[in-house]
């Protein structure tokens, strides 16, 4: 394996940790929004519960990701600066009002409602804005003039593909988010709420599988290059999708010990090994390129002493963060009087 394929690799799974860890965050503070006149299923309750001690965590991986780019391939920063300008500012003003208006909301009392409001519908138009960088990858919405990179927003804007990852980002953001909530509620004995959000689940896994058929069928046509390539692992993609319907079919199977119907802990773990695997076809599929047809993994690498450098200072940072992290989780899972609020 070269220096710039573990570089990538790196990097992808920065993307991937993200991806999943604010799929759940975004979309617990969407049902936060919704439920927040439900005062009977306690829904918004469990929703803001999880969101308290997760959303800064879930952030910082962002940093991760943006410093990891521009450390492991700086020649790309300038393509993808100016390709992405636009989204990327809007991605940033929309994660900062999100931010504020979480905090304000858990202060400003009398403006809780309109507060909640503004952070839960910027918060699943982020997953939308975010995952639009694929599409605008593949190279069909790029232009060149005098050898800079140019995003074509006409293309964009009439592209079937980037609507499809555009709904694909937000139909998964809820179906993640809404397992995830669904095994928090059951392990807080909240009954009512693990009601909603196991409906919610059965609800959105179908719709989320279809938004990938979509986002398949439209790349044939307007990212030939990255279908075919994607088609060479077939079998893995129909192993992912396996993993979905096992997933998405334990939220119907009851309990050994109390009979009650759903196992979202199974399918939190299967749907995310579905998406790890999807993510992993496609990533292959992409390489080496990061920006078809022009920049390459291999053209855009750093200097091998400094990806000596930074690889080292990530091992040794993960290290020390990643036990961290875990018992963070564990306690977050786990703990007792935290679950039940007392």
């Amino acid at each position: 394996m070269t220096n710039a394929l573990i570089a990538i690799t790196i990097l992808w799974g920065f993307v991937f940790i993200y991806a999943i860890m604010a799929s759940m965050d975004f979309g617990a503070g969407f049902w936060s929004m919704v439920y927040l006149n439900r005062k009977k299923t306690r829904a918004t309750n469990v929703a803001n519960r999880y969101l308290s001690p997760t959303w800064e965590v879930t952030n910082t991986f962002i940093v991760a990701l943006v410093v990891a780019v521009y450390s492991l391939f700086p020649k790309a920063t300038n393509t993808l600066g100016t390709i992405l300008l636009v989204p990327g500012s809007i991605i940033l003003l929309l994660l900062a009002l999100r931010s504020a208006f979480l905090v304000f909301s858990n202060i400003a009392t009398e403006y809780k409602k309109p507060l909640t409001y503004i952070s839960g519908i910027t918060g699943i138009i982020i997953p939308g804005l975010l995952i639009s960088v694929l599409p605008i990858t593949h190279g069909q919405m790029v232009d060149y003039e005098n050898g800079t990179a140019q995003l074509n927003f006409a293309k964009f804007l009439t592209s079937p593909n980037a609507y499809a990852f555009i709904c694909f980002a937000i139909i998964s953001t809820l179906f993640l988010s809404s397992l995830l909530l669904a095994d928090y509620s059951k392990v807080s004995d909240e009954k009512e709420a693990y009601t909603v959000y196991l409906l919610q689940g059965k609800i959105l896994g179908p719709l989320s599988l279809l938004t990938a058929f979509l986002i398949m069928l439209t790349l044939k046509r307007e990212a030939s290059w990255l279908y075919d390539r994607m088609m060479e692992d077939l079998l893995l993609l129909l192993l992912s999708t396996l993993l979905f319907f096992i997933g998405w079919a334990s939220l119907f199977f009851p309990t050994s010990k109390t009979g009650e119907k759903g196992m979202p802990r199974i399918a939190v773990v299967t749907v995310t090994a579905q998406y790890l695997l999807a993510s992993y076809v496609y990533g292959k599929a992409h390489l080496p390129y990061i920006v078809y047809p022009n920049v390459t993994i291999q053209s855009a690498f750093t200097d091998p002493i400094t990806f000596r450098a930074v690889f080292f200072t990530y091992v040794v940072g993960f290290a020390i963060l990643f036990p961290g992290f875990l018992y963070f989780w564990s306690l977050f899972m786990n703990d007792k009087r935290y679950l039940r609020q007392q």
